[in-house]
């Protein structure tokens, strides 16, 4: 979710490289963040292969800040 919070959209391979895990990880991850309604994904050519981008949606926005929050709270009390 950080990663896709600092740019528009993210290519899947690139997210998948990225953070060192399998297409099979990634695209169970992603699937849990688009049923909660974080993130959407479509499918495009993109260099004359097909290819998944993902973006972050409002709501995902607003959940990956209340979680950061959280985060500093428990930081913050140590």
């Amino acid at each position: 979710m950080t990663m896709l919070s600092a740019v528009d959209q993210a290519e899947f391979a690139t997210l998948r490289d990225r953070l060192g895990v399998s297409d099979s990880v990634l695209s169970k991850h992603l699937s849990a963040l688009s049923q909660a309604g974080y993130v959407t994904t479509r499918k495009d050519i993109f260099q004359r292969k097909r290819t998944t981008w993902v973006k972050v949606t409002t709501g995902g926005t607003r959940a990956l800040r209340r979680h950061v929050a959280a985060l500093r709270a428990l930081i913050d009390g140590v």
